[in-house]
């Protein structure tokens, strides 16, 4: 069946439905308990553990790992979660192979490091599966805090600040909470819905109550958040798509790899989203990667993702890199979009290749494509923001903005790098901020 009769390429249902179980499949199933035992039997639980300084959110490994290795994946859980509250999904999407699990003792001397990250999975998994919440809140303030954004530094924020005893209000503009842990995230990464259960978990601490519908500046002002409540936090995201700045750019077929991912997320069945035939996508980042295994794993005959600098400046890992090739995705680098060709619809790319400095070679190809996915980076939105650095909102120490009573973290926030462990320890330490703050003015 075509979906759009411009774009007859792209179509839903090309495979069966034992390949599609197959090919979204959970990427890194859960350890069993006997090969939770024998991985955490490998780490030497190191005094001066390099790991711990890796880690964004400053978990301690050794502790946790010596938890499990103790028969307690429980207590192991809490030494984890009072760090990072969202260590579940972190353990599903973060990049251990260049954080953690690169500086591990065992990855300096063989080449194969303790498997931190699934060893987390499985004690975060073990506690949530027992329908265990391991923090309770402090006695109540009778302060208020509203908190924009339900992604994870939205999330963490509203957390710590509810276990502090304050009352949250969480906004989102979604209809559901999550932000990128529920719309942009690869779904063979999170199966079985878990972002949503996470959010549901999340939540049982109290206090926290969540109204989705209410964009900021649409639905919200930030002056009536900061009339209203005693603090305001800001994890809005970055909702916009950068644009290639082409002409032809809105033939139909190309699209956002962001709307590509968050469909195919929501979808109840992923047969029933249509991927291209040949499908391009233009990036080098995790989206990127995401977006281009999964049309692959959708049935496209034919997936390019073209980087405009070489391979090693790829903000995707080389995991996530080497991923999309087992996959057989096509990578091409050191390449820029310079036309977007078709009649109404798309049907090729041109491109033309570029030097290590972004100048043209003079040299250029053509890719057939009858779907195209950006993936070029995403920009803030808004009015009526805290002051900006660059294209992001300006912070200093714990994430204070320029306005009083306003604090932000995450991805909207400058300084950051873009990783969901980020986002959370920004959350958690804003709203650590934020306590102080708020206890040094009631004091």
């Amino acid at each position: 069946m075509t979906d759009n009769a411009l774009t007859p390429g792209i179509i839903s249902g090309r495979l069966t439905s034992e390949d599609y179980v197959e090919n979204f499949s959970d990427l890194h199933p859960r350890l069993d308990d006997h090969e939770a035992l024998v991985a955490a039997d490998r780490c030497y639980f190191c005094h001066d553990a390099p790991c711990i300084t890796a880690c964004p959110t400053d978990i301690d490994i050794p502790l946790f790992i010596r938890q499990i290795a103790t028969g307690t994946p429980e207590a192991a859980a809490k030494t984890i979660l009072s760090q990072n509250i969202m260590g579940g999904m972190c353990a599903r999407v973060c990049p251990t192979e260049t954080l953690c699990e690169e500086v591990c003792v065992r990855e300096v001397a063989e080449g194969k490091p303790v498997l931190i990250g699934q060893l987390q999975r499985y004690a975060t998994d073990t506690l949530m599966e027992e329908g265990v919440h391991p923090f309770t809140r402090a006695p109540a303030t009778g302060k208020t805090i509203a908190v924009v954004g339900a992604g994870p530094s939205g999330l963490s924020c509203a957390h710590r600040l509810a276990m502090r005893g304050h009352d949250v209000t969480l906004y989102d503009a979604r209809a559901k909470a999550g932000g990128l842990n529920e719309y942009g995230i690869a779904t063979y990464k999170t199966v079985d819905d878990f972002a949503e259960r996470e959010v549901d978990w999340l939540l049982q601490i109290g206090g926290i109550t969540v109204e989705t519908g209410k964009t900021l500046g649409a639905d919200l002002t930030l002056d009536a958040l900061r009339d209203t409540h005693d603090a305001v936090f800001l994890g809005i995201g970055l909702g916009g798509v950068n644009a290639l700045g082409l002409e032809g750019e809105d033939k139909d077929g190309l699209s956002d790899a962001v709307d590509f991912i968050a469909d195919l997320r929501q979808a109840s069945d992923v047969a029933a989203v249509p991927v291209g035939r040949d499908v391009v996508v233009i990036g080098g980042g995790m989206t990127a990667v995401d977006a281009a295994v999964q049309a692959k794993l959708l049935g496209a005959l034919n997936v390019s993702l073209v980087y405009r600098r070489g391979r090693d400046r790829m903000n995707a890992s080389v995991f996530e890199q080497d991923l999309a090739a087992s996959k057989g995705v096509r990578i091409i680098t050191n390449a820029s979009p310079r036309a977007v060709i078709g009649n109404g619809a798309v049907r090729e790319i041109e491109f033309e290749y570029t030097d290590d400095d972004l100048k043209p070679t003079g040299q250029s190809f053509r890719l057939a494509a009858d779907q195209v996915f950006k993936a070029i980076g995403q920009t803030l939105e808004g009015t009526e923001l805290p002051a900006l650095e660059g294209r992001k909102i300006a912070v200093t120490g714990a994430g204070r903005t320029s306005l009083t009573g306003v604090w932000a973290g995450g991805d909207c926030a400058a300084g950051g790098d873009d990783l969901t462990v980020t986002a959370v320890a920004e959350g958690r330490d804003a709203a650590e901020d934020i306590h102080a703050s708020l206890t040094d003015a009631a004091g």
